[in-house]
This record gives C-alpha cells, structure tokens and sequence, in this order.
C-alpha cells in the first residue's frame, strides 16, 4: 500500500485556521492566497491517485480538538481510505495528560506535533525555539512515547544540536524529522553544513525522516536540485527511517501532485521504493493496527 506520510486537509466552514485566513500576510513558504479556500478529502485523493492511505499532520487550526474532531469524522465517513492523523498538543501545558487523553479517544490519532522551528525570520517572532530549553517540553515528549504516540518534529538545521541533546534524554519517543529538517538554505555551503549537522538527528535510532515540503524554500525546484537532498536522507537514515510525503495543498503552491511524485521515484532507488513510499510509514504510524497496540 502507497501512503502519503505528510499531508493536509481543511473544510473553512467546519474549522478555523487564523494563519490560513490572514489576508495579505506572506508566509515563509510564500503567498498562501491560492490555497485559502476548501480542500477535502474527494480533492486530496483526486490528486494523490497510486495512493491509498495517508497521515494527516496538523496544520494550526485555532482549536486543535476540534480538527482532530473532523479529521476522525472525514475518516469515518470514508472507510475505503486509511488515514492516521497527527495532531496539536502544547507539550508544555499543565493539562497536557488531560488533552492526550481527549485525543486518543479518537482512532486515527497515531502523534502529536508541535513545531520548534519554521524559518529564521518567522521563529524570530514566534519564539517557539524556546521550547528546547524548556524542561516541561522534555517532559512532554517521555509522555508522548509512554503512551505508544509518536512525535513530528518540525525545526530548521540550526536547531539540530539542540534538539539531538533533547533527544537523548527521551529515546521513548519515535520521532519523524518533517521536511527534512527544512534546509533552508540550498547554496551548495548550505546544503553541506545541513547535510553535517543532519548527522546529529539521523543518529538517534528513534528519528526517521519525511522526504516531504521541500518546495517550501526553492519554490522553482526541480528534480536535480532535490537530488542532494534526497540523497543524503537515505544515505544517513537508510531505507527503513525515510518515508515520502506530498505536504500538499502547501506545496501545490509549486508543483502539481504527480510531478512530486515522478521526481521522488526518479530519485529513490528501485530497491528503496517499497520502503519509501509506504513500508517504513505502516511501521511508525501503525497502519492496520488498533491504536496502543504498539
């Protein structure tokens, strides 16, 4: 089975989304005017045909129980399509074993996310860098792993350091690296000292890694200048921790569907392919299983 790892979903009647709805507001990943309207299931799967299962990531709606509400319902109503769902918890928060516990009366939830770091220049404003010197966030993440959850973590390369040492007190917690750790700076210098410090995450056996919103910092990608990127991931991670996901509608700002998809099985080996593109996401998200059992 061919599973999306890495993917959103949003019905602007059901939920709110204040970061989607600002008018005039450029994002990190660009102007996101043209993805301000619904997209549903019926469109994610119109777009995502070869595939047959996908993981639905959080994507900062203004009550995070009530998407992770109608996520579970889209699921429900569509039996023929497996989706697993990751969804927002402050990590930080007094009542985090009380919101865990909400969550996890829904099925499809497999993790949590909560973002460290986006870009430079938005971090700077939103702060959550901060999180890595907070002991409750350390916390938070052993309660993540004690209750089967996984954890998606999203941060920049300058982060990596910090993260690994954060890591190392919480090797509970299968982790999975989004974006591929976002490098944000694709000068052939950028990607090298990515590509170094990379080597703190993929050496903690509990990190996999999303082949995934790599048009987020090169909107004009092409499949040659991904290529570094995509390398290095299976290079550092192997096949078993690297998993593909499509990030859209976000990266529908730059690609169409299938050509990310061309591009992804140009460049991962034939042997890879299995792995890649479904087998090492059944083994983290626990795709067939009841949740707990793992």
């Amino acid at each position: 089975m061919r599973i999306d790892a890495h993917h959103h979903l949003w019905d602007l009647s059901a939920v709110h989304y204040p970061w989607l709805m600002a008018k005039g507001v450029r994002r990190f990943f660009g102007d996101p005017g043209p993805i301000q309207q619904n997209y549903l299931l019926e469109e994610f799967r119109a777009d995502a045909r070869g595939f047959g299962a996908s993981v639905h990531i959080q994507v900062g709606a203004e009550d995070a129980f009530a998407e992770a509400s109608w996520v579970q319902d889209v699921a429900d109503a569509h039996p023929d399509w497996s989706m697993a769902q990751v969804v927002f918890a402050d990590l930080t928060s007094e009542r985090l074993g009380e919101e865990l516990d909400r969550m996890q009366e829904l099925p499809t939830v497999r993790g949590v996310r909560q973002i460290v770091g986006r870009a430079p220049e938005e971090d700077r404003s939103t702060g959550t860098n901060a999180l890595l010197d907070d002991l409750r966030f350390v916390e938070g993440l052993r309660e993540v792993g004690r209750r089967g959850l996984n954890f998606d973590l999203q941060l920049i390369p300058d982060l990596y350091g910090a993260m690994a040492d954060v890591l190392s007190d919480v090797p509970g917690t299968r982790v999975a690296l989004c974006h591929a750790g976002s490098p944000h700076d694709r000068t052939p210098e950028g990607l090298r000292a990515w590509s170094k410090e990379l080597g703190r995450l993929s050496g903690i056996p509990q990190v996999s890694v999303k082949l995934s919103g790599l048009g987020m910092f090169e909107h004009d990608w092409t499949k040659e200048s991904v290529r570094p990127i995509v390398e290095v991931c299976l290079e550092q991670f192997g096949t078993t921790r690297c998993m593909f996901g499509s990030n859209f509608p976000v990266d529908s700002l730059y690609s169409d569907y299938r050509t990310i998809v061309e591009a992804y099985e140009s460049l991962v080996p034939d042997d890879a392919q299995l792995a890649v593109f479904g087998g090492t996401a059944t083994a983290f998200y626990g795709f067939g299983e009841t949740p707990g059992d793992s």
